[in-house]
């Protein structure tokens, strides 16, 4: 989603700093009148080392989000109407069996690589096979067992119902050409320097600051982008990123911008929008439960006590960003409304500092002045880590560590590398991290990331699927399996309401805001933006949908 290399963060600066000073945004230097032909798009994620690979969600390609502009998935889904039907894209059909374990797709006849080479259905069960075979590629966790082509279907299988992963079936999947990557000796690590996908561009230019994507002259299998030239700027961090869309050098961006209404809408009122809709989706605290006294559930319950997640919402997220979440459930208003188990109904998160104390003395815990000490007698103290360009993050550990210290632990604040982070939270090296759940059509999505022990790992092995805490819970993954397998409601709703009770009863992560796929965007050179009167998919440039919207886009002057 967001990334930081290995480089100094003064480097990244210098970089940015000189692209913008010596006026490398065309459309910055038209004329006026003039038409745009480049899309100028910005991350704040600081340098980043050249890899394009787009299986991998630490490469400039996932990071930035540009990978989804080079290779296309099989259909298109929209986040923020989950529940409306996929649309055709490299696949023109797609058939689920009964039982939700296999999907016949039927492969467009009309596709090319960019090399020019037809896109096959071989290709197609190729790429399945290859997820399959490589799980560091199975960035979603889908059991895939096997991908069969024939003429120009492919039959995908899967291990078990995959009703609740149809949109990480045939929407994350970036397709690949089997003819150049059946060469790759190493797939998870290959940084794919020359990429060659059936979307509409290629890679022209690679800096650590910029990567410039240029529109495919023929061989696209729809209309071609009116946008010429993509230009992706990774900027330092968040407040870099802010600037560049409040003076126009950057046109498109997922950011947190701290009071948005006036240090970037209030530049130019007419053209600086900002869309941040909802989805199926939290953030909030992680905690590594494979250490002590991290593993103890009361312990986890008490922190949840005194986390004030209003504060958070309000100081760190700027009343905007990360909606609070309220229920006790961790599910996200009013998203996830009709999904609460009625034990729970009605019930909201509560700071309540004397009440996690008693829990805490009740449970063997001893408060000696101001710090908290667990059973064995040892000072609790915590290591919180988030990268440090992340400001919304940053903001919100301290306050955490402000909520916590009331009840004796004592918090430090690692400001972590992006790149540095990425690996150790999936691996398991932490104690605890704001994070994000995946989102999707139901809650069960925001559960598997947290509780599924079927992607659990040992610490040191990459668990990039989910379960960062490394939590231990049969009944919960049984109750995942449940709703996922059921063919009738009834089930679903049982499944459900087992792991809303253990989330509330065990507290494997401390819920605290919703989350959105949206973005900050100008009109003052391109229009067709997704918006409430259209939303036609979602704004974030790394999401899948980013494809579709530069497809949408016209020139403001066209």
């Amino acid at each position: 989603m967001r990334r930081r290399q290995l480089l100094a963060l003064a480097l990244a600066g210098a970089m940015v700093t000189s692209a913008a000073a010596c006026g490398d945004s065309p459309n910055a230097n038209k004329k006026s009148g003039q038409a745009a032909t480049v899309l100028n798009i910005g991350m704040p994620n600081g340098p980043q080392a050249e890899n394009n690979n787009p299986f991998l969600t630490t490469s400039a390609a996932a990071s930035l989000g540009y990978r989804w502009q080079i290779y296309e998935p099989l259909m298109m889904w929209n986040p923020v109407k989950p529940a409306e039907p996929f649309k055709p894209w490299l696949a023109t059909k797609a058939e689920w069996s009964s039982d939700y374990k296999t999907v016949k797709v039927t492969v467009r006849d009309d596709a090319t690589w960019s090399d020019g080479q037809k896109v096959t259905a071989e290709d197609v069960a190729f790429t399945y096979n290859l997820v399959k075979k490589f799980p560091a590629l199975n960035d979603q966790g889908v059991p895939y067992t096997d991908a069969t082509a024939s003429g120009n279907e492919v039959t995908i299988s899967m291990a078990s119902p995959q009703f609740v992963n149809q949109q990480k079936v045939l929407w994350r999947v970036p397709i690949v050409p089997k003819h150049l990557w059946e060469k790759i000796a190493d797939p998870a690590s290959d940084p794919v320097k020359q990429p060659v996908g059936s979307g509409p561009y290629t890679l022209k230019s690679f800096t650590p600051a910029t990567m410039t994507l240029s529109v495919r002259d023929s061989g696209y299998w729809q209309d071609a982008p009116k946008v010429k030239e993509l230009r992706y700027t990774s900027y330092t961090d968040n407040s870099a990123q802010t600037t560049a869309l409040a003076n126009g050098e950057s046109e498109w961006s997922f950011v947190f911008i701290p009071n948005y209404q006036t240090v970037f809408v209030a530049k130019d009122q007419e053209n600086h929008k900002m869309w941040a809709p909802p989805v199926l989706g939290i953030h909030g605290l992680y905690l590594n439960t494979t250490k002590k006294p991290f593993d103890d559930p009361t312990l986890r319950k008490a922190m949840n006590m005194v986390i004030d997640r209003a504060d958070i919402f309000t100081t760190a997220e700027a009343g905007y960003f990360h909606p609070e979440v309220k229920s006790v459930t961790g599910l996200p208003s009013p998203a996830g409304d009709s999904f609460i188990a009625p034990e729970y109904k009605g019930q909201e998160h509560k700071v309540d500092v004397e009440g996690a104390k008693a829990l805490l003395t009740g449970a063997g815990y001893q408060l000696d002045g101001n710090t908290l000490k667990d059973r064995s007698g040892k000072p609790v103290t915590i290591r919180l880590t988030d990268p440090a360009g992340w400001s919304d993050y940053q903001t919100s550990l301290e306050i955490v560590k402000g909520n916590l210290a009331k009840i004796g632990i004592a918090a430090t604040i690692d400001k972590a590398n992006q790149d540095a982070w990425f690996r150790n939270v999936e691996q398991g090296n932490f104690e605890g991290t704001f994070r994000w759940t995946e989102s999707g059509a139901t809650p069960y999505d925001i559960y598997r990331t947290i509780m599924d022990g079927r992607v659990l790992k040992p610490i040191g092995t990459a668990s990039p699927a989910g379960n960062f805490g490394r939590f231990q819970s049969k009944e919960a993954t049984d109750a995942l399996v449940s709703y996922a397998n059921a063919t009738d409601d009834a089930t679903r709703t049982t499944a459900m309401a087992t792991l809303q009770k253990i989330f509330v009863e065990q507290m494997p992560m401390i819920p605290v805001g919703a989350d959105n796929i949206g973005g900050a965007y100008s009109t003052k050179n391109w229009t067709g933006w997704p918006d409430d009167s259209n939303p036609y998919g979602a704004l974030q440039p790394t999401q899948p949908n980013a494809v579709d919207v530069v497809l949408h886009l016209k020139p403001a002057n066209g």
